[in-house]
């Protein structure tokens, strides 16, 4: 009996594995909180975007698929625009928003060979893109650019941009941590208030372990239905 168990889990897992779906293991899916090291959250990354080293947990949270259309606010040099490329593929599009022209014409030089990449010139109180266009908003130490005034309003932008099961991301720099670059980050607490002023609801948010910085993943709160009476 034990040899016929073990035979059908074999087989079961050779099923999983030609369907392309990956085999994890719990230590893929969670990690202890328990402090072990008095120093395990000091900062161990280096230069200004230190969470980079972690491009690959970040894409797998994002779970973007082929045909997803993204907008990666403030794309900078495509660092994440060409990640995200190779996951939405040729069907797809990821739409590199910048305010300075320069940047965008680096980023169309840089990524001819990648046409679902598109670099634009963006305003800088929107995105300039059609509603409903969106699966993905993106924005990786953007957020505090923002004019400190108008970011419930941008946010409630992006929700008519984004698609109504879409979702928005914020990367930044945990501003109560690190209070000595404060100007360049932006306090959880502030970035979830607002969202949720925006209409936009916190599913997932953690702390990049030795980066100073935090992931934040939001969905429109229409999603959520009026709570059942009991």
């Amino acid at each position: 009996m034990r040899r016929i168990s073990l035979l059908l889990m074999a087989i079961l897992m050779l099923i999983v594995t030609a369907g392309g779906s990956p085999v994890t293991t719990s230590t893929d899916l969670w990690q202890s909180t328990r402090v072990t090291d008095p120093k395990q959250h000091q900062l161990t990354g280096t230069g200004g975007y230190p969470y980079r080293a972690k491009s690959d947990y970040v894409l797998r949270e994002l779970d973007l698929r082929p045909g997803d259309v993204v907008v990666d606010i403030g794309a900078g040099d495509g660092f994440w625009a060409e990640r995200m490329a190779k996951f939405v593929g040729k069907k797809g599009t990821v739409y590199a928003s910048e305010v300075e022209q320069r940047k965008v014409n680096r980023m169309k030089e840089r990524f001819g060979d990648l046409p679902q990449v598109k670099p634009y010139l963006c305003p800088t109180d929107g995105t300039g893109l059609a509603e409903n266009s969106c699966e993905l908003a993106f924005l990786s130490k953007t957020y505090h650019h923002l004019d400190a005034d108008g970011r419930v309003d941008y946010l409630r932008h992006l929700r008519q941009v984004v698609r109504p099961t879409g979702r928005l991301c914020v990367i930044e720099r945990y501003a109560n941590i690190d209070s000595q670059r404060s100007s360049h980050a932006t306090a959880l607490s502030q970035l979830v208030k607002q969202a949720e002023e925006a209409g936009w609801i916190a599913v997932r948010y953690e702390l990049m372990t030795g980066m100073y910085h935090y992931i934040a993943i939001f969905v429109q709160k229409d999603l959520f239905g009026p709570e059942s009476a009991r």
